[in-house]
């Protein structure tokens, strides 16, 4: 399924930057944050349940669902650390916070949590992996009566010269504590670092493959955890997919074998949310994957497809920027007074150069 059509009225997902403060201690901040957020979700669903960190009501109408938010760094915090508390991988801190330092933000700084997020197009069923966007979503079935929702969570996935497979697939094995065979290519790409490895890695601190894994149909590729966490939002994997130890122990009980894993590359997602156009875009993985002006004109094509039949007024310029510099978190594409909408893809796009060089004169301007 693609991007919902508009609503015709509010939803609960209309949620705008919030700032927190929190001059507390890790743990007891962590606590004050949950508290927070299963408070806002409950006063917007009307009810007294709580929702974990990363779990999420499905917006009855549009695709968008979270927030994006602030918290202070405190002395001895990293921006890992602090994305880790949020359920945020590491390249989605970096991008959301491209002035703070990675290791030892400065005490008071305040971090950006980019906490929302445009669902994935197509099917909103089992596990959807989007590896562009290096996050993981989870929709469990709900029983008769219970609120239908959605679970994200970040993940490490495959390296450039280990990808991560595409496709539709299921999980057909389960195993708690598992033992690790490092494969003949891994061993000696081990062995010509200098970094031997034994054949096999028996369950513990040292095994990379943390306390559980999950197997695909698709052979040699695992969903598991990790001993390394600081990895969780990178490019760091032979291929498969890691998670963060606390996050795929609370998923594991509850995917049965058979559940079905979609795995896609999807770089711009798209999505409504109270009558507005949102556009949320990634870097390409790899760039054979696509030039500039082949990422804006499919972009245009795919802004073209949403709001096909609607008088929309979209906000080109705004587009080009979120394509030429994808931040990762959702921008809305609706401009205050439109002008007649142009007709032709060259029109759309002098159009979008015009602005540009307009905003880039009264920038200097000013």
């Amino acid at each position: 399924m693609g991007p919902s059509q508009p609503p015709t009225h509010g939803n609960h997902e209309n949620m705008t930057s919030m700032k927190h403060s929190f001059p507390l201690g890790l743990a007891a901040r962590f606590a004050t944050t949950l508290g927070l957020c299963a408070a806002l979700a409950t006063s917007l669903q009307a009810s007294t349940e709580e929702w974990p960190r990363g779990h999420y009501p499905l917006p009855e109408e549009g695709d968008l669902v979270g927030e994006v938010y602030t918290v202070v760094a405190e002395s001895g915090d990293t921006l890992i650390d602090i994305g880790h508390e949020h359920g945020i991988g590491y390249e989605e801190m970096v991008r959301a916070n491209p002035e703070v330092s990675i290791w030892a933000p400065f005490e008071g700084t305040e971090v950006v949590i980019p906490g929302r997020f445009i669902l994935p197009e197509g099917s909103r069923e089992g596990l959807v992996v989007n590896v562009a966007e290096m996050r993981l979503y989870y929709y469990p079935p709900a029983d008769e009566g219970e609120t239908p929702r959605v679970e994200t969570y970040p993940i490490a996935v495959g390296r450039m010269d280990w990808k991560t497979p595409l496709g539709t697939t299921r999980i057909t094995e389960k195993v708690k504590d598992p033992a690790w065979y490092p494969p003949a290519s891994i061993r000696r790409e081990h062995a010509e670092a200098g970094d031997p490895l034994p054949s096999v890695v028996p369950p513990g601190p040292d095994n990379p493959m943390g306390t559980r894994k999950m197997r695909l149909g698709i052979p040699g590729y695992l969903i598991h955890g990790t001993n390394r966490p600081e990895g969780v939002g990178m490019r760091v994997t032979h291929g498969c997919i890691r998670m963060l130890p606390e996050d795929i122990e609370a998923l594991f009980p509850r995917l049965p074998i058979g559940t079905q894993v979609t795995l896609i590359n999807e770089t711009l997602k798209l999505g409504w949310a109270d009558g507005t156009l949102h556009v949320q875009a990634y870097p390409y993985l790899d760039e054979e994957d696509g030039t500039t002006i082949q990422r804006i004109t499919e972009a245009l094509d795919q802004v073209d497809t949403a709001t096909d039949g609607l008088d929309y007024p979209v906000d080109y310029a705004r587009l080009r920027e979120v394509v030429e510099v994808p931040q990762g978190m959702p921008v809305a594409l609706e401009v205050s007074t439109p002008d007649p909408a142009p007709e032709t893809l060259w029109d759309r796009l002098e159009l979008i150069a015009a602005d540009t060089e307009s905003r880039e004169s009264q920038a200097e301007e000013s």
